[in-house]
């Protein structure tokens, strides 16, 4: 059986069905040795009331209207249905409450207990007949007053409620109906909830199955909050992760391709113009060539970092980084001047009494420094300034706030609709020509490097002309 639904149906209907039988089982085992308890009862009570009736009944051999009298006296002070029959079975009298029950058709042979007497005559003792009525203690039973039997009399045969009692039904044959009865709500019951619940596991099969075919924006519904639900919400995060990934590396090996056309083509150029070129052209080639295999090289190894910060997302060595001395370390690379800010003469954070220290992979944090640097002095020049300080978050302060490394030019600027754009891989601001070098992945990287770090960047307007490029990180 391939359907799970179906199986955990049958499962629980199964396990109920043992656990009802059992029960009935048991339930029709107590009702027989009560029964068994209540006859053998019965008919010790029925002897010693006998044995009572046989010293107090005139003789057998007294006349039939004295005996039949004598019983209807004693059945009344007993409340007690009475019949009397000679040796030869013949019947001498009846009580006038036995005389009733069998006029309403009660079969009083049935109800009654026979007790052979010393000098042969069978007295007759009424069982306990009829359902409960309306009325006294006991009911309207025929045969019975209104005031029914006297508390704690033999013939109140114990019963289960609810139950039949002996003679109503044949035996077993009220158990096998509250079995069965029990089995259909059961079944009926249990239907729809494992129905739900195996309804939403073919869902989210079905979901995955669509997302595993290519459809990467297929999700699943996350009603409830049970472990279905559960599932249904990590699969929903990993296919987000998934799609973004996908599509990330799909626009980065498409760009990357482009990109990597421009100087293959002119690397090929060079080199055929290279064995034709007059010695004094061909210094200016060898110099075409190391350019554009320098530029590829750029490019590759850019892609690659861009690629792992994408897929080692758990991958982040962090240890303590002095991100002053960094930024006066790559700042020295391009000649640009390093301000130090709100920091006292240690590198300390004015009143702080700790270091402006910032946990990262200081390869990583090197790498973004480094190309906000080289983008500053690709478009102006050598009019670069670095300022390396505290910067505070909003409830904290000092250690617990953000420091804040700002990469500041001269040049043209970035124009408001593209200072959020700028950070996409391989974008380039119109009027930006490939001379100007850089293959556009250079402030994305610094993008995920920040966001990797729990930090963030952003280009902001420079007071007197120029951009200022923001790298925030937590300390």
């Amino acid at each position: 059986m391939k359907s799970l639904y179906l199986r955990i149906w049958l499962t629980v209907l199964a396990a109920l069905s043992l656990f009802a039988l059992a029960s009935g089982w048991l339930v029709q085992r107590h009702m027989a040795q009560e029964r068994e308890r209540f006859e053998a009862a019965a008919h010790s009570r029925a002897e010693a009331w006998a044995d009572l009736l046989e010293r107090s009944l005139p003789p057998a051999g007294a006349p039939r209207e004295q005996q039949a009298a004598a019983l209807a006296e004693w059945s009344q002070r007993l409340r007690l249905p009475l019949a009397l029959d000679d040796v030869t079975g013949q019947r001498i009298g009846v009580s006038e409450s036995w005389a009733r029950r069998e006029a309403e058709g009660v079969p009083m042979v049935r109800r009654g207990l026979p007790v052979r007497l010393d000098d042969g005559r069978t007295l007759w003792i009424a069982r306990l007949g009829g359902p409960r009525r309306p009325g006294g203690p006991m009911g309207d039973r025929p045969g019975f007053g209104r005031e029914g039997p006297p508390p704690g009399s033999w013939w109140e045969l114990p019963r289960l409620s609810g139950l039949p009692g002996p003679g109503v039904l044949p035996e077993g044959v009220g158990v096998l109906a509250l079995v069965v009865l029990l089995f259909l709500a059961v079944a009926a019951g249990a239907w729809p909830v494992v129905r739900r619940l195996t309804r939403r596991l073919e869902a989210l099969k079905l979901g995955m199955e669509a997302f595993g075919a290519g459809a990467l924006h297929q999700r699943v519904a996350e009603d409830g909050r049970d472990e279905v639900a559960a599932v249904a919400a990590s699969f929903n995060r990993a296919a987000a992760r998934v799609e973004m990934l996908v599509r990330s590396h799909q626009s980065l090996l498409g760009n990357a391709s482009h990109e990597l056309r421009s100087p293959l083509a002119r690397l090929k150029m060079a080199v055929s113009m290279l064995e034709d070129a007059p010695s004094a052209q061909r210094e200016r080639l060898r110099q075409e060539i190391h350019t554009n295999i320098a530029e590829l090289d750029a490019l590759v190894e850019e892609v690659l970092l861009a690629s792992r910060l994408d897929a080692a997302q758990d991958a982040l060595q962090k240890e303590p980084v002095d991100l002053l001395a960094l930024a006066a370390e790559e700042a020295a690379r391009v000649q640009a001047t390093v301000e130090a800010q709100g920091l006292d003469k240690g590198g300390a954070p004015e009143g702080a009494g700790s270091s402006l220290i910032v946990r990262g992979d200081e390869r990583l944090l090197r790498r973004a420094v480094r190309n906000l640097l080289e983008n500053a002095r690709r478009y102006a020049g050598g009019d670069v300034q670095v300022v390396v300080r505290p910067a505070p978050v909003a409830g904290h302060t000092g250690p617990a706030g953000h420091a804040e490394v700002r990469v500041c030019d001269r040049g043209p600027g970035v124009p408001e609709v593209w200072r959020e754009r700028i950070f996409e891989p391989f974008l380039r601001l119109p009027g930006h020509a490939e001379h100007e070098g850089g293959v556009g992945l250079g402030l994305s990287l610094v993008r995920q490097i920040a966001t990797r770090h729990g930090g963030q960047v952003r280009c902001e307007p420079r007071e007197g002309g120029g951009s200022c490029f923001s790298l925030t990180l937590p300390v």
